[in-house]
């Protein structure tokens, strides 16, 4: 059973991040480098975090470098809170949302740093080099 909800969270997380990458590139880089840049977050990682949650949210749907990319996503999430959304506290201020949701997301991604990845990518390839 904790295979199945493993690969439940490993997908459906990569689901919410292709789609939060998608957002970005729809939004246009050069605006979200302004709005990042009008938050106090340099703007050129916008360049940096809309590609890295694309291509992460579909390696995380195939299971694919799972833990690199669920520790990379961590980062990004941390920065995001530290950055952002810290001083809106953890439920936001009305206006922004605050960090609960992040600190959920950080959870399961660490979880799946730590956890075996069934049904994916890595574990064929851990399966042929057992082998």
């Amino acid at each position: 059973m904790i295979k199945v909800v493993s690969i439940i969270m490993r997908v459906v997380l990569g689901i919410i991040f292709v789609f939060h990458g998608v957002d970005k590139f729809q939004m246009g880089l050069s605006n979200v480098d302004a709005w990042f840049s009008s938050i106090g977050i340099p703007g050129f990682l916008a360049y940096v975090v809309a590609p890295v949650e694309l291509v992460g949210g579909i390696l995380l749907i195939v299971g694919l470098f799972t833990r690199y990319v669920s520790g990379l996503l961590v980062v990004i999430l941390l920065g995001a809170i530290i950055t952002a959304k810290l001083s809106v506290g953890l439920l936001g201020n009305g206006q922004m949302a605050g960090y609960e949701l992040d600190l959920g997301f950080i959870l399961v991604l660490l979880h799946l740093v730590v956890a075996e990845t069934p049904l994916s990518i890595d574990r064929l390839f851990m399966n042929k080099r057992n082998a």
